[in-house]
Order: structure tokens, then sequence, then C-alpha cells
């Protein structure tokens, strides 16, 4: 079928299983295997590059003697103000931390943004604001954006993109494919506040402990940890879909099983007890100021020593190591059985970031 300004390729015929998912669902923006297969299936193969197909937090690239990182994300959450944070504070967290996972100290930040017609200019004020006050704090910048006002109705408050350049400062490549059997996984604190401390806001649900994000900019850990010379094969931050799809994802991209025990996972017990009161799994559950470090046993000590210096990581830990050969991510389980974690089909939280 084509029209006006439309063209179809002779022979050519959409990649998706259009029988099961003939629209778009929330599901496959989840982070979780309809995304998956969103990527792989339909974009992917279209865009397929060097640099893409490192699947990593930013494409890591060389410019003029030195190597840059680049990095862009949407944000869409609701509510847009939250427990320890706002969807402006989020953005320039957001594109902080991916950068810094690719051994990168951001320097320069684009905004974009979508705003609906209707948003009272006082919450617009806050969140710029909130914008601003990040932005000095991590010493960054926004220098270029755009600006675009949608009818009611159609843009739910606010939506945001920002993209990010930062310079490696890694002597190291940091990616998914250094990551070697018997690495050791580290986890930068405890899991699953981010997506609480949301879902809290959103349904008006007073928890008798708040649980506030953990929404927080990542740069000065990660800067610390290069500093010590650890030699750090890969980071990925915990963000949709949580500590498992983060493992998974990289399990995929290495060609590596992992092992994680469940007991060694930091989970809070007002988190805990709110995923099991709405049936949630705190592995799934997204964070905004976590991050996994996969790198070899000789450097835990090391790197643990430096995470915990910083209050944000003060509960860090070892929660797993790098197996040999393909396979999946499998917990042990505090019973001592173990389980193989799989990407979720369905929407734990939408609209979490």
């Amino acid at each position: 079928m084509s029209g006006k300004g439309q063209t179809t390729l002779p022979g050519a015929s959409c990649p998706l299983p259009l029988s099961d998912y003939p629209e778009i669902t929330l599901a496959h923006g989840a982070g979780g295997a309809l995304t998956e297969q969103l990527f792989q299936n339909l974009i992917l193969p279209e865009l397929s590059n060097t640099l893409l197909d490192e699947r990593h937090d930013g494409a890591v690239f060389p410019a003029n003697a030195r190597e840059l990182a680049f990095t862009t994300d949407s944000y869409v959450i609701q509510p847009l103000e939250f427990p320890g944070g706002d969807i402006g504070h989020l953005a320039v967290c957001g594109t902080i931390n991916d950068l810094a996972m690719c051994g990168a100290r951001a320097r320069h930040l684009s905004l974009s943004l979508i705003i609906e017609e209707g948003l009272p200019t006082e919450t617009l004020w806050r969140i710029i604001r909130s914008v601003g006050q990040t932005c000095r704090a991590a010493n960054v910048a926004v220098v270029t954006g755009d600006t675009k006002v949608v009818e009611r109705g159609k843009g739910d408050g606010l939506f945001i993109t920002m993209t990010g350049v930062g310079e490696i400062i890694a002597q190291q490549p940091i990616r998914p494919t250094r990551i070697q059997p018997n690495d050791v996984i580290l986890v930068s604190g405890d899991i699953g506040r981010h997506g609480i401390a949301v879902l809290s806001a959103r349904e008006g649900i007073a928890f008798e402990t708040p649980v506030r994000s953990d929404c927080a900019p990542l740069h000065d850990i990660v800067h610390a940890l290069i500093a010590a010379d650890l030699d750090i094969h890969c980071m990925r931050d915990l963000t949709r879909g949580g500590l498992a799809t983060a493992l998974i994802e990289l399990c995929q991209t290495s060609g590596l099983g992992m092992m994680i025990n469940e007991a060694a996972v930091p989970v809070s017990d007002a988190v805990s007890g709110a995923a099991d009161l709405f049936g949630l799994d705190p592995l799934y559950i997204a964070n905004e100021g976590r991050f996994c470090i996969v790198l070899p046993k000789e450097n835990v000590a090391k790197a643990l020593d430096v995470l915990r210096s910083f209050n944000i990581a003060s509960e860090s830990g070892q929660i797993g190591t790098v197996l040999e050969g393909p396979g999946p991510l499998t917990m042990e389980t505090a019973l001592g059985s173990s389980r193989q974690l799989d990407l979720l089909t369905g929407e734990q939280l939408p609209r979490i970031c």
C-alpha cells in the first residue's frame, strides 16, 4: 500500500509478525522482549553499522585525534514531578550517565522540548530550573535545542529529548564486547527505588516508609573508577527494564552467560514490600542512579573501595560472575535453586523514564 509521499519497495514486507502485533503497543517501549524484537527485526536491519551494532549506551568514535562519545534519549515519564526528581533532572542525569557508561566526561547537551498546550507555565519553569541546576552541579551546559508546542491532548504535558556529547577519558575501551569469562559483576547500590517512587506518585499511594527515586548523575563515581586505573571491561546503567534486562542485553552482546546471586542483590525493605504488594519483580524495576560494572576479579576489592567512598554507592557489592561460553542470565535463588531470567514480554511499569 502506498500513497502520496510514501514509497514501497517491490517485494518488501514488514519484518515483524503483523498477525501478532499489527500495531505498536506500550510493551514495545518497555525495554523487554518486544523492544528487542522491534530493534532486531525492524530497526537494526535498515540502520546497521559498526557503531550502532556495538549496542552500547552511546556511540564512541574518533574526532581530531580524540575520541568522543555521543548519545541521545527521550523522556516521557508520568508524572512529570516525582519524589526525588522530575523530568528535567531525569533527562540531564540520564544523558550524563549514558556518556559515563562509555567512559566519557560529558561536555555539551542539546535539549528538545515538546510541550502540550495547557501545561501550566509554572510547571515548565520548575522543570527548566531543575535542568539548569542539574547541569551546573555536573559542570555541563545545554548549548542548543528546540521547542515545539502541540495541541491540547496530543502531548501528555511535556516530552523531552536530550542529546549529549562527551570526551572519552578512559584509557581502555569500555564496551560489552570486552566482557570476558570469569569477570565479576558489581552493582553500585540498591535497586528499584526509581520505579517505585514514580508508581507511588502516579497512583497517589503513600507507603509507610517513603521511597524516593535514586535519580542522580553518576559521572563523579565513574571518573573516580577510571582514575583508579581499574581494568573496567563494561558498565551499564540500570534504567528501563532494570538490572535483569541490562544483564540479559550484555549476555546477548558479549555472547557469554552470567550467573547472579539473588541474596547479594541489594533491595531495600521498602522497595521489596511495595514490589510484593503490586506483584512486581525488583530485578526488572527501573533505576536512574544505579549501574553495573563488569571487570576482572583481581580489580574487585579496589573497585568496591572507590564505589563505597561515595554516599550514593555505599551499598555497592559483588552480585555475580561471567560464565564460560554463550548462555543465558541465570540466578541462584535464596532457596539454593537456580532459574533463568528472560526479557519480559509485557510492561511492568509504563512511562517510567
